[in-house]
């Protein structure tokens, strides 16, 4: 497996070459573009569904179950996406702009708690991208095998805590310590930032093996969606830690 990103594999290209359209090939330009559309798409949704939360005076009805809710649209979307990669150039934006919505929740509450949250977490987010890009390229990081399993092995632990917790919850009943802002849940935060800025490494690094292999044209979109999942989760997760370290003033 080239990444822990569960939608950025090397089996991703054997697959995607069954009954290639003869539209073309991967480029780097290419994804980058992509990369873009789908990153506007979401910020537009999130900027719409933030001015929803923050112009109502008390929390809409709404939100509670929207929140608890609303992720499994996306989630259903990035399933299709990954085990049919040729449904990226159309799934991949719905995906976008689904979970932008849900983005633009989450950073409204975030943001009404503590002002100027939700800045810091973007340019945390942007710097920690453009950091990693930059080590990468120069070749300072390069991932080795011991290197991704460890990485599977990480996030596909965190991914199934999350999962099992969502379901507890369901029931009412909340795991103690590691969402709270004590130093155990802090410290967990920020293992769980660290796993998902290092995801970003392992997606270049398919992105680069994608555009050397010739991958086709629709490859673009589904890297570039890939991209786009770990800069979410990276993000969410940033927002969290900060929220718990600033609750502690």
């Amino acid at each position: 497996m080239r990444t822990s990103n569960p939608t950025l594999s090397d089996s991703v290209f054997e697959r995607s070459r069954i009954g290639v359209a003869a539209d073309g090939v991967m480029t780097l330009n290419g994804t980058v573009i992509k990369t873009g559309i789908l990153t506007l798409l979401l910020v537009t949704a999130a900027s719409w569904s933030w001015k929803l939360v923050t112009g109502e005076v008390s929390a809409p009805s709404w939100m509670g179950v929207a929140l608890k809710f609303g992720w499994i649209a996306p989630m259903l979307l990035a399933l299709v996406i990954s085990f049919v990669p040729k449904t990226a150039p159309a799934l991949a934006p719905l995906y976008a702009i689904t979970k932008g919505l849900i983005v633009g929740i989450i950073s409204a509450l975030f943001e009404g708690r503590f002002e100027g949250i939700v800045l810091t977490a973007v340019m945390l987010t942007c710097g920690i991208l453009f950091a990693l890009l930059a080590a990468y390229m120069t070749g300072t990081i390069k991932p080795s095998e011991n290197f991704k399993l460890g990485l599977v092995a990480a996030t596909g632990g965190i991914f199934l805590f999350y999962l099992a917790s969502w379901v507890l919850s369901l029931f009412g009943i909340e795991i103690p310590g590691l969402f709270g802002n004590g130093w155990v849940g802090i410290a967990f935060s920020g293992f769980v930032v660290v796993i998902a800025a290092l995801n970003l490494v392992l997606d270049f690094d398919f992105i680069e093996n994608g555009v050397a292999a010739g991958a086709p044209k629709h490859m673009e979109w589904y890297a570039a969606f890939g991209l786009l999942v770990t800069l979410v989760w990276l993000y969410i997760e940033i927002l969290r830690l900060l929220s718990k370290l600033r609750s502690r003033d």
